[in-house]
Formats: C-alpha cells, structure tokens, sequence
C-alpha cells in the first residue's frame, strides 16, 4: 500500500464539514479517477494528502494518512516547482540532477584511478562500480531520450530549449510543469485537471504514457473519455462523503445508476414494513394477551428506524438545456469552395488553411478537431462572416438561422448584469419569463443580478445556452461548448445535443462527447481537411487501418539497387570498401563491448582489487577500450551516413 486515509474529516468552520469521514487507500498500480461537483472537497482532499494542510480532529479520534517511506508524492500544481529563470532544457534536467552528478562522479573516478594504489584504488574502484551499477540501473544513459520523449509528446517538440520558463504562457508553463512531474516519476503521481491545457494528440499521449506508468497515478479530471480510457477505480465525492466504484468512468455511470435504484427499492419495501409494524403496534399496544408481542415489534422497529436503509437523497437539481428549431432548412446547408482561412489584417495576415472546400447537409453533426492553433475555430468565424475572406465561396442555404456558442463568450458583455444580457436580446420577455429561464441553468435568486464579468467560465457557458435556446437556430455553431462545465452539466448538454434534430458544427477536444454525438468528423491539419463518417471511435479505427496501410506499403529500405546500376566502376569499388570497413567495425564493436564488460567484471573481484599492479593495469585497458569504442562508434555512424 502506498497511502493509507482512514476516517479523516475537514470543516471549514467549526462546525460545517466539506469532507466527513473519508478512508481509502493507493495501491502501487491504481489508476483512480477521483470526481464530484465543483466544490465538493477534491482540491481539499488532494491538499491534505500531499501534506499541504492538516485534517481535522475526528470524532472518534482515529483519523489517520499514512504514507509509505517508500513513496514520493508529486502533485500538478499551476507552474509547479519551476524556477522562472532557468531554461526550459536546465529545468528538464532537474528531475535528474542526482543522476548527473552520479555520471560526473564516476567520469573523475575513471580518470584518476590508473593513478592510485593500494587502498585508496581499491576503496575508488569500489565505488565506480557502485555508482556504474546504480546509474545504469536506473535509466541514466536515457535521460536525453526521456525528456525529450516527454516534450515531444506534450507538444513541445519544436521548442527551443535554451528559453527561459518565464518567457512561456501561462497554459504552456501548465504543460511545461507537467512535463517536470512525469520526468521525476514519483510512486504516487497526483494530477488536478491536466488535459485542461493540452490539444488532442497530447491528450491521447499522456493517457498512454499514464496507462504505462509504473507508479499510481490519482487525477481529477471533467474529461470522461479521459477517465474512461485511463482510470480502473472511480472515487466520486458527493455530500462530504466518498464512495469507491471499481472499473472505469462509464462503468461508474451504470453501478451508480444500480445503486441509486437498488437503495429506492430497498427503502420503499423497509417503509412499508414499518406501516405494517406501526400499525400492529398500534392495533396491539393496550391488548393484555398481545402486549409482549407489540413490545418485541416495537424493538424491531426502533432498529429499523436507527439501522436501516437511508432516504436515497435527490440528485442535485440539473440545468435544463432543451434545443428546439421552427424552420426546416433545405438539403444542402452549406458550401465552402477554395476560401482560404486567415487571421489578422495587413502585414500581420497570416493563413492558416489554404483552398479550404466544406459541404454540411441537414441533419448532420459535424465533429471538428485537430492540433491547437491549426485553425478550427477561425473555420467557424470565416463560414459566418465574422472573420473575413478575400477568395472562395461561403453559399448558406436559404431559410437557415445560426446559434453560435463562442468558446471565450466574446457574445456576452462583461458589465451587465445575467438578467440584462437576456433582456437586451429579448427585450419583450417579463422579468419573470427571464427568471424562469435562468432558473433553468441554476441562476436563482441574487445571482441573477451578478455581473457576467465576476460570474465562473461553467455559468458564463450555461447563460450562453440559455440564451441559444431562445434564438431556436436550426444550424447550431458550437467552439468548445464543455470547457468550464462540471460532469453533470455536460451530460445535460450531451444530452440536449443528442435529441437535437438540426445541423451541428462542433470544434471539441471532448472525445467523450464527440463519441455520443457526431456523425461525421473532419480532421483539420497545418495541410487542409480530411472528413471521416461516424463517431469519434470510428475516426480513430479508419485511422489505424490508415497508418498500418502506409507501414505495409513503404518500402522496407530504398531502392539503392536502382542506383547502382548507374554507378561508375570506382563508385562500386568505394561502396564496397565502406561496406568491408562497417563490417569490420561491427565486429570490432562487438568485441570491445564484450572486453569491456570483462573487465568491468573483474574490478569487481576482492583479488583484483587487492592486487595493485592488476587493478592498475585492468583501469588503464579500460579507458583505452572506452576510447577505442566511442572512435569506433563515430566512424561508424559516419560510414552509415554515407550510405
């Protein structure tokens, strides 16, 4: 076990608990998903077991988080342990500062030993060997490879790693600092919300780098697909207390959808057993020959009453979200011919999608995704007017009404009140209708009268589709409608999409939603668009057969036979020699390697190292085998580049 949480409580005032009575445990291994609605504690819970602050006193005074010595502990926090000064390639190497000066160690040991005796060679050979061992155990000789299997994977591949961290964005320091974490592999990796910066390949790196890992890993995510593709237990917090489901995100949906009826059922069927005790108690309290027998009833339902099954309690009220249209649009809803997709104006222009060409028919739900910065929301500004183009053509059908939903809310004026962006759309609804409405995703009460600009980016998204509901679009445009949304609301919203009978474009990096709602998907990439019919998964499945088609009909080496015949007499007779020399030099490879192993073996002995002319001799043949391996390396790298 790596963590052990028994009976922990945390209030925040003396009295008012957000987490009460928490216990379960990490075992090496466990993937486990740890969701609940925002606020509910999982920060606070994260807080308390990286140490960050204290539980309180429990009332049975046996609260407890143990913490294997064994085990590290690295939690995702925002620009998490990063010095601002330092580059991005020194920061990289932190996670591995012990091993380097293990490597720096033992290049001074093999320098100096030919120089030593006695005891102080046997006492330096000693530790060179320790130190080889541990270094090569533990990955030294792939530190480069690791970090940058990490960079490229989180999207850093192009970055020039002598920049300094400060001079990253906030959303890359983000990635930068999750990088960092993964390259210090602690036993436990804790990580809040880390897909929130990351585009779609990243995305889907990082869930099979974590599948792969060798530690626990404990992440708080909103991103079902995520949670489905990674977790193998679910800890849901919900009214201050946790409870464990075994499997992934969708298997948590369906126990928990059994359990809630399970508790119903059991709770009807134990009220109706109390009305049949009440009433024979009642029936039977004052009868001389059938008093014993109410008494006995009468402690029967006392336990049941103190034992029994709970009320299952209401879920929390959801938003309603309903999407409805009134016009019917033709066949053909849209065509993009040869427009090219720009941003900026004058010297600043720059294109992004070059000759873009897009057809979108009734009825349709188009799925649109692809690297961060390639252009997908600038396609859905373009095809409305709100970005301009100079060449192509943008032909909408006639009778066609859009809803956008603009993933940053640009639509929604910061200094008005929630109540008056409604107003200001539809100004002949009553206060009341406008309340109705509000009420519908959760605005009640003052909140109403809250300026959009201090409201959170989950209520901005749920006014921005309660006003998309009024305007009853039968084309809705859709720029990362679940960004900022708890899960709840995004199976509300999942679920108004999916009964929704009208046109859709939807930019998403929500794969679980992209799954459960497109019909088709369109690729965007820095080299135009690609479509592919169906969901999410299919996309995904026509992909792979796509890569493995390429694999089987690339040839496995270039045709070099085709040139030869065009070669001179004096090039083959070169080509050959160069093939004589790598031959040679594998074989010569081969046998320092083994030497060197040798030797490497026999420092090892006590004899040897007691005896100092052998020692002596052993170290000096070694760092001559070292040299003539790396020359031998070099040359045949250089002979291979040739070819």
């Amino acid at each position: 076990m790596l963590v052990g949480v028994e009976h922990i409580w945390k209030y925040f005032e003396a009295d008012i608990p957000i987490l009460e009575d928490i216990s379960f445990s990490v075992e090496s291994g466990d993937r486990i998903g740890l969701i609940g609605v925002n606020g509910c504690g999982k920060t606070t819970l994260l807080q308390i077991l990286t140490d960050r602050i204290g539980f309180d006193p429990t009332p049975g005074g046996d609260g407890a988080v143990n913490v294997a010595k064994s085990c590290r502990i690295g939690y995702l926090e925002q620009n998490s342990g990063m010095i601002s000064d330092n580059t991005v390639d020194s920061e990289m190497r932190r996670p591995f500062a012990s091993l380097e000066d293990e490597y720096r160690r033992i290049t001074e040991l093999g320098e100096k030993m030919h120089a030593l005796s006695g005891k102080e060679l046997e006492a330096a050979s000693a530790e060179y060997s320790r130190l080889s061992a541990h270094f090569e155990a533990n990955d030294g000789y792939l530190i480069d490879v690791k970090i940058s299997t990490v960079l490229n994977g989180m999207g850093f591949g192009g970055i020039d790693r002598s920049r300094k961290i400060s001079s990253l964005s906030g959303g890359e320091r983000t990635r930068m600092a999750l990088c960092k974490l993964l390259l210090e592999s602690p036993e436990l990796l804790i990580l809040d919300e880390p897909t929130n910066h990351l585009d779609l390949d990243s995305t889907m790196w990082l869930e099979g780098y974590l599948s792969d890992y060798k530690g626990a890993v404990l992440v708080v995510s909103h991103n079902r697909y995520f949670l489905d593709k990674l977790c193998t237990r679910i800890f849901e917090l919900e009214d201050r207390k946790l409870k464990i489901y075994k499997g992934n995100y969708s298997d948590f949906l369906r126990q928990k959808k059994a359990d809630l009826e399970r508790q119903e059922k059991l709770y009807e069927q134990q009220q109706q057993k109390i009305k049949e005790l009440q009433f024979y108690i009642d029936k039977n309290r004052a009868s001389a020959t059938s008093a014993k027998q109410a008494k006995n009833k009468q402690h029967m339902l006392d336990r049941i009453v103190e034992e029994g099954v709970e009320k299952p309690k209401k879920p929390k009220k959801p938003p309603k979200i309903r999407l409805e249209y009134d016009i019917v649009p033709p066949k053909e809803v849209l065509i993009v011919k040869n427009v090219d997709v720009t941003v900026g104006e004058g010297g600043g222009k720059k294109t992004l999608i070059e000759s873009l060409d897009l057809e979108l028919r009734r009825g349709e739900k188009v799925g649109i995704i692809g690297p961060n910065g390639v252009g997908k929301s600038s396609i859905l500004k373009t095809i409305q007017g709100i970005n301009p183009h100079e060449r192509g053509q943008i032909i909408w059908a006639s009778n066609v009404k859009i809803a956008y939903f603009d993933q940053k809310n640009e639509q929604l004026d910061p200094r008005r009140t929630v109540i008056d962006e409604v107003h200001r759309r539809y100004p002949r609804m009553t206060d009341l209708e406008v309340r109705t409405l509000l009420g519908g995703v959760l605005f009640s009460g003052e909140d109403v009268y809250k300026p959009v600009g201090v409201i959170s980016g989950g209520e901005k998204t749920k006014l921005s589709f309660a006003i998309m509901t009024l305007k009853r679009g039968n084309v809705l445009i859709l720029d990362e409608p679940t960004n900022h949304l708890d899960s709840i609301t995004c199976e509300v919203l999942e679920s108004a999409l999916r009964d929704y009978d009208g046109t859709m474009l939807l930019v998403s990096h929500d794969r679980y939603l992209l799954n459960k709602i497109a019909t088709r998907i369109i690729e965007v990439t820095p080299s135009g668009i690609k479509s592919y019919d169906g969901s999410f998964d299919d996309y995904l499945a026509v992909k792979d057969l796509e890569a493995e088609a390429k694999a089987a009909a690339a040839p496995p080496e270039p045709k070099k036979e085709q040139k030869k015949q065009y070669r001179t007499k004096e090039q083959r007779s070169a080509d050959a020699r160069r093939k004589q020399e790598i031959k040679e030099l594998e074989d010569g490879i081969e046998a320092l390697e083994s030497e060197i192993g040798g030797i490497e073996e026999d420092i090892q002995s006590p004899e040897i190292a007691a005896d100092y002319a052998k020692m002596s001799e052993l170290c000096r043949r070694l760092d001559e085998a070292k040299a003539e391996l790396e020359e031998m390396m070099e040359r045949w790298v250089d002979l291979e580049d040739r070819g």
